[in-house]
């Protein structure tokens, strides 16, 4: 078994390789579909139908944006959390949805990427769903790991062999700091998941903003003493802009 990581638009990608197959430990922006197809076909020289399972760790566009594609294309298995709604469901799912593309866009540019089409579907029509504990199907030694708070369905998956996990956006580094990431829907939550990757003594974590971490060198308890009780999401955010402009007169 090996785990390559390629730079994708804004986050680190993921890809399990094993004889038998391949699986993508999340769902990636639309445009890094080339990128993924490049490296199959020409760096591991293996056909894009050796592509098995995509997991889609939460909706938002750098974890879900080239899944329902990469399915088409290789007819590939969708891997997403036992949620009875979509995310994005009605009219505020849709608003948030606009929101996260265009933050998407946003962080693109900071990192000196040019604008791309990442335009995805906003609800998952996931072909398998599972729950705390399940074993993906193709890959035994791998399973999944809830670990909600950034939204209410993020999935962690980890490698009971090496015991390297990765945690999607449960904690993302910049430069030498890590950070807790934006939003938090569920800081209770998002408190305790911290804790239960704490608790799985786990290597190394894997992380898509940041890269692999020993986690040794992490202090998830400091992380969790400095999470606000409060949500942090985009309405309470426009919220408190909103308020300073109008202190302001």
């Amino acid at each position: 078994m090996k785990i390559h990581q390629l730079q994708g638009y804004i986050q680190n990608i993921y890809l399990v390789e094993q004889i038998d197959g391949l699986m993508l430990l999340d769902g990636c922006c639309r445009c890094d579909i080339s990128l993924l197809k490049e490296f199959i076909t020409k760096n591991l020289n293996r056909p894009m139908i050796d592509l098995k399972i995509v997991v889609v760790t939460h909706m938002h566009p750098d974890h879900a944006g080239a899944a329902d594609k990469l399915r088409r294309l290789t007819g590939c298995q969708v891997i997403a959390s036992n949620k009875p709604l979509n995310w994005y469901y009605g009219a505020v799912g849709l608003l948030m949805f606009l929101t996260d593309l265009v933050l998407t866009l946003w962080v693109a540019r900071r990192m000196g990427k040019p604008l791309k089409n990442i335009w995805y579907p906003r609800k998952i029509k996931a072909d398998l769903r599972l729950n705390d504990g399940d074993t993906i199907p193709g890959f035994k030694d791998w399973i999944i790991i809830e670990t909600p708070g950034h939204t209410d369905r993020d999935l962690s998956v980890l490698h009971l062999p090496s015991k390297k996990i990765y945690v999607a956006d449960l904690v993302i580094r910049i430069k030498k700091i890590f950070i807790s990431p934006f939003p938090i829907f569920h800081p209770n939550k998002y408190k305790s998941s911290l804790k239960k990757i704490d608790q799985l003594n786990v290597n190394y974590m894997l992380l898509a903003h940041g890269g692999e971490v020993n986690v040794k060198g992490l202090q998830l308890v400091e992380m969790i003493k400095n999470i606000p009780d409060k949500p942090k999401t985009h309405l309470r955010a426009t919220r408190i802009k909103i308020k300073k402009l109008l202190d302001r007169f």
